[in-house]
Formats: C-alpha cells, structure tokens, sequence
C-alpha cells in the first residue's frame, strides 16, 4: 500500500518573494547533502515558466538499507510550473533509479494565504511505495518517516533563504529566523562543494559506468523540439 503524507504551512512572505527565493534555495546550512542542480529545460509561454531540472543528493541509509540500494548517491528530477498570472507555483519531484526499492513523488504547491494576502500558503504531498516484495511495509515505513524529518529540514532552509534575500522583511517579524550572515551562507556552500568533490572522486568510475548518456540527450533533445 502507498504511503501517503500530507502536510500545510505558512511562509510569512509575498508569494512574489517565495517564488523568486525558490530558485536560491541552495546551499543553505539544512541542505549539505544536495551536491548539485543542473536545468535541464526551460520553457517561458506568457506568464507560464516551465522548468525540469536534476538534482545530484547523497545517500544516507542505516545498514539494512544499504543492502538494497548501495549507492552514495541519489538524482531527484524536479519540474516545476510557475503562473504568475494566477500566482501558483507548483513543483513534482521524484527519485531516478532504484525507484523499485522505494519511489518517493512529491508535490508542493506555494500560493497566496486566502486570509493574508501577504504571506504564502504552502502544500505539501508525498507519496511513498516500495515494490521489494517481503520488506515493502517496512522501506515504506522508513521512507515514511525519513520524508517527514527531511521535509522540515526543507522548510526550515528555505525560510533561512528568505532571511537572508529579504532581511528588512525577516527582521520586522516576530517567529522569523535571523537572517544567517553572509560568511554562515559561503561556510555552507563550502561545505557542499568540498563534499562534493570528495564523492566524485569516489564515485566517478562507477557512476560514469551507470550512466545512459545516450538516454539523457535523448530526453534534452526530445524537450527542445
């Protein structure tokens, strides 16, 4: 059986500042395990803003996990929608590979709060499902809980960004976070490369190997026509 979560928040800024923070949520000091983000298409219609991007993220697992899926590293394919007109910014993202063992789909949804125009409802659903048969209840079990801490550690880095983009905004708030200084926002980002760098050499031979380069130009090519 699917799991399925559910949850809602607020953002206490204008939804025309959380959708232009959006594009600067990385590297925050919660997001030291997303390596990389790369578009992969964009397209602009009207107020319409499509976007498919690929994120490269490490793979934490306790032990049994790893038996299962024993690669350090994770892509997440995200595409997104943005209707200015209409003022709803909309994500989907789901694992690449490994989705047999566990596939994890999220949507977002970030819009302007019905009661207060000037903050930003923000919904958020994800759905959990494991094909491996035997240990399906308890992968979906884990992915379950997993996802709930991460997506906190999502919020919580992405309210950081805000502080920092819009500081006058932050500091005349009550329950908002300081704004991190500029030296605790370049430490992370540091950090992040520095991690980075040492995965890849670890990694570079046998990811290389696993890659279908010929599938991705594909799926770029068959985006731009």
């Amino acid at each position: 059986m699917v799991k399925h979560y559910e949850s809602n928040s607020v953002f206490h800024y204008p939804w025309e500042y959380v959708a232009t923070a959006f594009w600067w949520r990385y590297p925050n000091p919660y997001s030291k395990h997303v390596l990389s983000e790369d578009v992969l298409w964009r397209e602009q219609s009207g107020n319409i803003l499509l976007t498919k991007r690929i994120f490269t993220k490490t793979n934490s697992l306790p032990k049994w996990g790893e038996r299962f899926i024993p690669a350090k590293l994770v892509h997440i394919l995200e595409e997104s929608l943005v209707d200015r007109e209409k003022k709803v910014l909309t994500t989907l993202t789901k694992n690449i590979g490994f989705s047999k063992v566990m596939s994890v789909v999220e949507k977002v949804t970030y819009r302007p709060c019905a009661e207060n125009p000037d903050c930003t409802n923000v919904s958020r659903e994800a759905w959990i499902e494991s094909e491996m048969f035997g240990f399906r209840k308890a992968i979906e079990a884990f992915g379950y809980e997993r996802f709930k801490l991460n997506s906190k550690k999502a919020s919580a880095g992405f309210k950081i960004v805000l502080a920092a983009a819009f500081p006058q905004l932050a500091s005349q708030q009550n329950g908002i976070p300081k704004p991190p200084s500029s030296e605790r926002l370049k430490e992370a980002a540091r950090e992040t490369a520095k991690r980075a760098s040492d995965i890849a050499k670890e990694t570079a031979s046998p990811l290389f190997a696993a890659c279908n380069f010929e599938k991705m130009e594909k799926l770029v090519m068959d985006d731009d026509a």
